[in-house]
């Protein structure tokens, strides 16, 4: 049985150890706490999608991009693949130490089909060690532009779902400040962005409107809504998009008037490409 309330009764108690998410006494402290809570309601919004792919294949196939100590993979193995025959969940993290440590983690508690891989975003969209298609793609609290590169995975995978909860959105940000004199002259919306607080806040929001837009331009219909009260994280948006087909016709072309009328066409290749699959 779980030590704590908040602890799901299915939950392994070991795994919550080794993630030091509890003391080895069981306790969890206050900053433990809100970042439990932030994986199970993020596990509450993917668990529908999994229940849904696994409907139609049980050999369902995850990628967590960034996973850095990977939190989200392990809860997700053990709340859910644990318990079925099929599916398997790839960790993709840039840093060795923490794929190691993934590894012998996933190796200690017998989660056979977790993966961890230590590769950039361009070798993992080409990397043997992945399959062709992955069918849901997640990056939580990716920071800045490791985001954008967890959708051009995704997009080239052909998921089926992307989940996203992203971090630090400085890169749009900061070319807004690099460029605000010219943009005085160029238009009265750079009022939005003239004080550094709301360079930093409109930055970070265009940064997701823009990838919603994009992830409709490639056939996905997209849902963003906030991940947890903003009491428990400020770094709190949460982008779900499902693959319908359907194309926004006029999401490019959103896209490229939005870049030109805020004076960041520089950024245009960063959101506009089309040399993905489909």
């Amino acid at each position: 049985m779980p030590l704590i309330p908040e602890i799901k009764p299915e939950q392994s108690i070991e795994l919550l150890k080794e993630l030091h998410i509890l003391t080895r006494d069981g306790k969890l402290n206050q900053d433990s706490r809100r970042k439990l809570k932030q994986v199970y309601h993020l596990f509450n919004f993917i668990e529908p999608l999994l229940a849904e792919l696994f409907a139609d294949n049980p050999d369902v196939t995850l990628a967590d991009h960034g996973a850095g100590k990977s939190y989200l993979g392990f809860i997700l193995y053990d709340l859910f693949f644990k318990s079925r025959a099929g599916g398997q969940i790839f960790g993709i993290e840039t840093r060795p130490e923490l794929v190691e440590k993934s590894c012998q983690l996933a190796q200690r508690l017998h989660f056979e089909r977790m993966s961890f891989l230590n590769l950039t975003v361009e070798d993992s969209i080409t990397s043997p060690a992945l399959p062709e298609r992955i069918d849901i793609v997640t990056a939580l609290h990716a920071c800045n532009t490791a985001t954008d590169d967890a959708i051009r995975f995704a997009l080239h995978k052909q998921a089926r779902f992307i989940v996203l909860v992203p971090c630090c959105q400085a890169e749009v940000a900061a070319v807004l400040r690099k460029n605000k004199n010219a943009s005085f002259s160029k238009t009265p919306l750079s009022e939005l962005w003239r004080h550094p607080i709301h360079t930093r806040e409109f930055g970070s929001h265009l940064t997701n409107a823009l990838r919603c837009l994009q992830l409709e331009a490639h056939g996905y219909q997209v849902t963003v809504t906030e991940l947890v009260g903003w009491e428990h994280s400020m770094k709190n948006e949460l982008i779900i998009a499902r693959q319908s087909g359907q194309i926004r016709n006029n999401a490019v072309t959103r896209l490229e008037q939005i870049l030109h009328e805020l004076n960041l066409d520089e950024l245009r290749d960063r959101f506009i490409f089309s040399e993905v699959n489909g």
